[in-house]
């Protein structure tokens, strides 16, 4: 009983430091610690939280870990590796959530716009932005999902979203997980295919936009669209 009145005297601090002062003055066991708290009651959490720092090497690397590798450190139930998992998802959904600008007038807001589709994705995957003739943005679909290193792009399915859609234009986004956001060879050949299917429908292919991380390339900046 003494040790459970000691880890919950712990845990009360720890939340009323959170509250009055947020996690800017946390580091990065204690910060782990308070979320795990939600997810392990009753336990001392923050020996756990070293093991996984240890193990996967900052929060992004504990955040960013398949489940049944979180659920080989001892001490890891489940149900605590599902809530560390949906971490970066909650974030991605947060972001899409807020307010964004109705109508993209560049390829700079393009790429703003897209770049929270990509937060925290483990594979390489497409979007498809479909704009109406003054921008409007008529949607953002998710089109294709690959693996870590590659991912494949059907024109077919690019064009019936378009047409499904009634989009004027469109700009293509995809994720290269490697953090290098320079178009592959391939990239520049699936875009000029897909741009001239598009350009048969009068449809306008703004932009393919690659996302690495936070920042972005675009190809039509540098002259590789078509």
């Amino acid at each position: 009983m003494e040790k459970q009145d000691l880890h919950g005297g712990h845990r009360e601090r720890l939340r009323e430091r959170y509250l009055a002062e947020g996690l800017d003055n946390f580091n990065e066991i204690n910060a782990l610690e308070l979320l795990l708290f939600y997810a392990i009651p009753r336990k001392d959490t923050n020996e756990l939280a070293h093991r996984l720092l240890q193990k996967f090497g900052s929060l992004a690397g504990v955040f960013d870990a398949p489940i049944e590798a979180l659920c080989s450190v001892p001490g890891v139930s489940r149900s605590a590796a599902v809530l560390l998992q949906m971490i970066t998802e909650l974030n991605r959904k947060y972001l899409l959530s807020r307010d964004r600008a109705p109508i993209i007038h560049n390829t700079e807001e393009a790429g703003a716009y897209m770049l929270p589709y990509f937060y925290g994705q483990r594979n390489e995957c497409v979007y498809l932005l479909c704009l109406d003739a003054k921008g409007k943005v008529l949607g953002c679909y998710s089109l294709f999902e690959g693996t870590a290193n590659a991912v494949a792009i059907s024109p077919r399915r690019v064009v019936e979203v378009a047409l499904a859609t009634n989009a004027s234009a469109v700009v293509l986004a995809h994720n290269h997980t490697s953090g290098v956001a320079v178009p592959s060879e391939e990239d520049e050949n699936a875009t000029h295919r897909l741009y001239t299917a598009l350009a048969n429908l009068g449809i306008c292919l703004i932009d393919h936009i690659i996302v690495a991380e936070d920042d972005f390339v675009s190809m039509a900046a540098n002259g590789k669209l078509y």
